[in-house]
């Protein structure tokens, strides 16, 4: 376990699962983290009470674009040297042509659209030689794509991934390291309750790849392991 002082996260979904305990744990490793949340949590609250000065918990609606703007403003001459997205929805196990226009466009600007505003929004904050990670899942993966069902939250995951790969050719020569990040099936409110992880047993190995990747440039779709996932 690294413990590399004055490193410095920003982690854009973490009032509960796996952005929760991500914040904890880069926080037990001795980084400086900024949580954000939607609105005021118990369970974070808590979290920064126990990791010593570690954490600082900020506001955000991470699909209103105000607040976002917001945000940005007050994280003015903050250097980051990681910023995370965690963020998702899940409308459950809908056939598609029983998906309603509304739920379509819900879905896909939380999970695809919003994360990728944070970044662009954000990433003059990350330091050269930052990285830049968004959560992501094997579910998002066209050639992994082999069982029925969840076709709604596939095709959001997708559609991320996709836009993350636009966004590393467009900012190719920024030196920041990219990851989507797969953090396997866990039991968390997205995940379910008969999921065979929990959050405390996959983002410890999260972390570590993070670690691990810091300073590898280029984009890369890596799994807790930091295995490849193909696309």
């Amino acid at each position: 376990m690294s413990t590399t002082p004055n490193r410095h996260a920003l982690v854009v979904g973490a009032s509960r699962g796996l952005g929760l305990v991500l914040a904890r744990e880069l926080a037990r490793r001795g980084w400086r983290v900024i949580a954000t949340t939607r609105q005021e949590d118990g369970e974070l609250r808590a979290v920064q009470g126990d990791v010593s000065g570690q954490l600082e918990i900020e506001s955000l609606e991470m699909t209103n674009f105000d607040q976002l703007i917001s945000l940005r403003e007050r994280l003015t001459g903050q250097r980051l040297d990681l910023l995370f997205v965690n963020a998702a929805i899940d409308r459950g196990n809908v056939p598609i042509d029983e998906v309603s226009t509304d739920m379509f466009t819900e879905v896909m600007v939380t999970n695809a659209l919003s994360p990728l505003r944070v970044l662009e929004v954000l990433r003059t904050l990350v330091t050269p030689g930052g990285t830049v990670a968004v959560m992501s899942s094997e579910q998002g993966s066209i050639s992994r794509n082999t069982e029925d069902g969840y076709d709604l939250y596939k095709a959001s995951k997708a559609a991320l991934n996709q836009l993350m790969r636009s966004y590393a050719t467009r900012h190719a020569d920024d030196g920041h390291t990219k990851l989507l990040i797969d953090p396997g099936h866990n039991r968390t409110r997205l995940g379910g309750p008969d999921a065979p992880l929990s959050p405390g047993e996959s983002i410890p190995a999260v972390v570590d790849v993070l670690e691990k990747q810091a300073g590898v440039t280029g984009l890369q779709f890596l799994d807790r392991r930091g295995e490849t996932v193909p696309w």
